[in-house]
């Protein structure tokens, strides 16, 4: 039987936008609890202040679904920022004064887009605690399995949606031409020593659209999910 899984959204997103995704695992078989946040729960953690909220409100819920499902461990799908913030909770060291030592309770970590480096001064000082304390697929108990979507080219020229792109992918990875989600690119969405997977023509987010593509799926559509559900069955 599956493992109960739980749901952390992107930056900035709010957990109904990930109902079309839980309900996909729940046909599947897969018992799934989305993180119950708002988008204005983020704001408290814009210019790069610490992500704690978010933390406690992930520690709650994987503690809610423990308690629900009477199972030791879950598994967790962290979707863009939701990814390194996971990191986060999986480890041992404090971060701005706490630990969740969450790697107890979790047998797989599947990051969607997560962009694992960041160039940008305010949230690469998150990600560089994230990178220092737990690089790569740091912890040998959990799987660590990295999924990156290969849609859009990054240049810096018009349409706009590329010169976003180019600006989005260099705050990344310091490169602005290079393939990826259209937010996140390739490189930066795989971390070394995990099951790192390329989709070809998916998009970032529930919600993105591509003007090349503009029927393009998101990570999690039902014609992807297939693509990296192994991982929790």
């Amino acid at each position: 039987m599956s493992l109960p899984v739980v749901i952390l959204p992107g930056y900035l997103a709010g957990a109904d936008d990930y109902i079309p995704l839980q309900n996909s695992l729940l046909a599947l078989g897969i018992l799934a609890r989305i993180v119950p946040l708002r988008g204005q729960d983020w704001l408290v953690t814009i210019g790069g202040r610490p992500v704690t909220p978010i933390l406690n409100q992930l520690a709650a819920t994987v503690a809610q679904v423990q308690a629900d499902s009477g199972s030791e461990q879950v598994n967790i799908i962290g979707h863009s920022a939701g990814g390194w913030i996971a990191r986060v909770y999986l480890g041992d060291q404090p971060y701005c004064g706490q630990a969740w030592d969450g790697k107890r309770y979790v047998k797989t970590l599947v990051s969607l887009g997560t962009p694992h480096t960041s160039q940008e001064r305010w949230t690469k000082k998150n990600l560089d605690f994230v990178n220092t304390t737990y690089p790569g697929a740091f912890y040998d108990q959990v799987q660590y399995v990295c999924v990156a979507g290969k849609a859009i080219y990054g240049q810096n020229t018009w349409p706009l949606e590329r010169w976003f792109t180019y600006q989005s992918y260099q705050l990344t990875c310091g490169e602005g031409q290079a393939w990826g989600d259209g937010v996140t690119p390739v490189i930066s969405a795989h971390l070394t020593g995990a099951e790192n997977i390329t989709l070809e023509g998916v998009l970032h987010a529930p919600r993105s659209r591509s003007r090349d593509c503009p029927n393009a799926p998101w990570y999690g559509s039902e014609t992807i999910i297939p693509a990296w559900v192994n991982a929790l069955l």
